[in-house]
């Protein structure tokens, strides 16, 4: 997902201006030097200004620097690779996102097993999608999505930023559970996908918050529904998929993973940190303005809803049929 440049400098330089974390009362082992954080996408989209955002507190907790890099490539599997393989010390993490739960259905041959081979940290923050139709579409609601689907089955064309994407994964679990037929158009990104949708190439999309929500307000796109479980105070007029699908739930999400046999001792360290930092008013503030649920917990937690993403997403990708050489 793509932010406008403007805003993106604005939050990620926000960061920078936040008043100091307190940092740790005294010097420990861990750590004595930098940190990489590599993450498996471009500069500019959520998850890099995530790990920035995150990079920024944490280093003021920890008084080492977190080294943000950008791997992107092979629908994340270059960086997720680049982290399993990785030393075991606690300098090497991975910005872990839905890609790593997907993949492992989407792809028939990978060189790792995500959940054998990596250990869950923490999780930070989850974006929940947006139903968003071109206004020509003659619904108003998600009933009226549903039942003008079924009765036009295989002419509603569902835009996604690409095969295995979260915003494809969403509209293919919307059509999983209701039984209707809508055509998959993948684009090479959202920013391409969004514009076709507002420009009435395409008719229906499970776009990422962020991204769409000024085009529902000014009223380019009408917005149905938000795929989380609760509203979003970003669009708080809008009801949740589940109100009408019972169960329904898709979002991207974001926590830090590390290679398998890192110490315990350094997890639950990073963990506490990662904790204090979504604890933080500054920082639930600048979440919150992107529309960023926190996602607060234990390493174990974390590592349940890995494993949880990881069943659910591959039902999905089995139903869709979606592969990825």
């Amino acid at each position: 997902m793509k932010f406008p440049r403007r805003k993106f400098l604005y939050l990620a330089a926000g960061a920078a201006a936040l008043p100091a974390l307190p940092r740790l009362a005294k010097a420990q082992a861990y750590p004595s030097r930098p940190i990489r954080l590599i993450i498996g996408y471009t500069p500019g989209g959520s998850a890099d200004l995530t790990a920035r955002l995150m990079g920024q507190w944490l280093s003021e907790r920890l008084g080492q620097s977190f080294v943000v890099e950008n791997r992107p490539g092979g629908g994340t599997n270059i960086a997720t690779e680049a982290v399993v393989r990785a030393p075991p010390d606690g300098y090497t993490f991975l910005l872990a996102a839905p890609a790593n739960a997907i993949n492992a259905t989407l792809y028939d041959k990978l060189n790792f097993n995500f959940l054998r081979d990596s250990e869950p940290v923490a999780g930070i923050i989850r974006f929940p999608n947006v139903v968003v139709v071109n206004p020509s579409v003659p619904v108003k609601s998600i009933p009226e999505l549903i039942a003008y689907a079924k009765a036009n089955p295989g002419k509603l064309n569902m835009a996604s930023s690409g095969n295995g994407s979260t915003i494809h994964m969403s509209g293919e679990l919307f059509k999983m559970l209701t039984g209707t037929d809508m055509v998959h158009v993948p684009y090479r990104g959202g920013a391409p996908a969004l514009t076709d949708l507002i420009a009435g190439q395409v008719h229906v999309m499970f776009d990422n918050i962020p991204t769409c929500a000024e085009h529902v307000k000014s009223g380019k796109l009408r917005g149905l529904a938000v795929t989380s479980t609760t509203r979003s105070d970003v669009l708080p007029d809008l009801p949740t998929l589940a109100d009408f699908l019972p169960g329904y739930e898709a979002s991207a999400w974001y926590g830090f993973a590390a290679p398998k046999n890192t110490p315990a001792a350094i997890i639950e360290k990073l963990n506490k940190e990662i904790n204090a930092v979504l604890a933080d008013p500054a920082a639930k503030r600048r979440f919150t303005e992107i529309g960023a649920i926190l996602l607060p917990g234990s390493a174990a937690d974390f590592g349940k809803l890995l494993a949880d993403e990881t069943e659910k997403w591959g039902k999905v990708v089995k139903f869709s049929g979606a592969k990825v050489d």
